[in-house]
């Protein structure tokens, strides 16, 4: 296996059709070993980016370097990157061992390193003995497996994934997270992984790329992402987030700063806020997980920042009790909170008061 990944850097890569711009000039750099998933909306340009890696999409412009090296110039297979795709694209008319040898005779490998390969992948997706089988007899759960091993065997140094758990029901999805994982850790390669599912994303990745437009967003990794996005677009994509609109800045009573929002209520902000931004540019963020949910008169605790409302959805799913509470003004709220038999379950229509720590109150910029 490869004893480590190659540093992918992409210069000012751009691709236009015409006047359209799939992809504005992007400067990335994903470090030797990482793995790095670029996630967006439909038509941000993910896969353009992608495609642009492997070789498939030419750029309009710009570099792309693995450890230095540019391969823009090269064809698809002279790139040594191995890929793996939504809807596996094995070959039906050959068993499982002669698809995993494909790339490996195209390179002209003697028949017995050829089969030392093989069964060294398979091992590594947990397929031993499967190499008789024909691809029909897999189940979709195996066919990606197959598909992953056709990548990986002839040692890439650079892994591009196209959303491979796509076609995959849930559960089978979280156990192909936990196997692309471990076998990113035996490989050593670095892996360029496009998903839509942004829960998949964050479990996954060493660092993310938010795409929006055709342009970065934003690079961090998971968490950075999640507590300091730079934008409300990235607050609301990676994960949910409450926006509320900030009618002006004032003076808190503790020497903290404070806003008012449209519907008259006050937010206490954390910091001093003697360098406080436009009001009309910024929107203050609120994690749905952040906020305790009040009912019958219950006071919340004191130094935490507070609405009223009323519940207006509940939703029981997998431990978690998700809620959307009207705070005034036509403003929702999403509030989720651990499921508890111990605790009075309130119902839609009930008036509740919600409340959250004022340093998980998040300024944030509208664009």
């Amino acid at each position: 296996m490869a004893e480590r990944g190659g540093r992918l850097v992409l210069k000012d890569v751009a691709k236009r059709y015409g006047s359209v711009v799939a992809l504005a000039p992007t400067n990335l750099a994903i470090e030797a070993g990482e793995f790095f998933s670029l996630i967006g909306p439909s038509g941000s340009g993910k896969s353009t980016l992608l495609g642009a890696v492997a070789g498939f999409t030419p750029p309009s412009q710009g570099g792309i370097e693995v450890d230095g090296v540019d391969i823009v110039g090269l064809a698809p297979y002279r790139r040594n990157i191995g890929m793996v795709f939504q809807n596996y694209a094995l070959f039906p008319h050959m068993n499982v061992f002669e698809n995993i040898a494909f790339p490996l005779r195209l390179r002209k490998l003697a028949s017995a390193e050829v089969g030392k390969r093989v069964e060294r992948v398979l091992a590594m997706v947990r397929l031993p003995g499967f190499g008789d089988r024909a691809v029909g007899q897999l189940s979709g759960g195996q066919q990606q497996r197959v598909a992953l091993a056709r990548a990986a065997v002839y040692d890439p140094r650079i892994l591009l994934m196209d959303e491979p758990l796509g076609a995959l029901d849930k559960n089978l999805r979280a156990d192909m997270q936990f196997e692309i994982k471990e076998a990113h850790r035996e490989l050593g390669a670095t892996i360029l992984y496009v998903t839509h599912d942004q829960d998949e994303a964050a479990s996954m990745s060493d660092r993310i790329a938010i795409l929006n437009n055709g342009r970065l967003a934003q690079v961090g990794s998971p968490r950075e992402l999640y507590e300091r996005p730079c934008n409300a677009f990235v607050a609301t994509f990676l994960g949910d987030g409450n926006l509320l609109e900030i009618a002006r800045f004032v003076e808190g009573g503790d020497g903290r700063a404070a806003a008012y929002l449209p519907n008259g209520a006050m937010l206490s902000l954390p910091g001093c806020g003697a360098d406080r931004p436009d009001a009309r540019s910024v929107v203050a963020c609120i994690r749905p997980e952040a906020i305790s949910l009040h009912l019958n008169g219950e006071a919340p605790p004191e130094g935490r920042n507070r609405l009223s409302g009323m519940i207006t959805d509940a939703v029981f799913t997998a431990g978690m009790q998700r809620y959307r509470v009207e705070a005034g003004a036509g403003k929702a709220m999403l509030v989720r909170v651990r499921a508890s038999g111990t605790r009075e379950t309130p119902e839609i229509g009930c008036p509740v008061t919600l409340s959250w720590p004022i340093e998980d109150t998040h300024l944030v910029p509208k664009e």
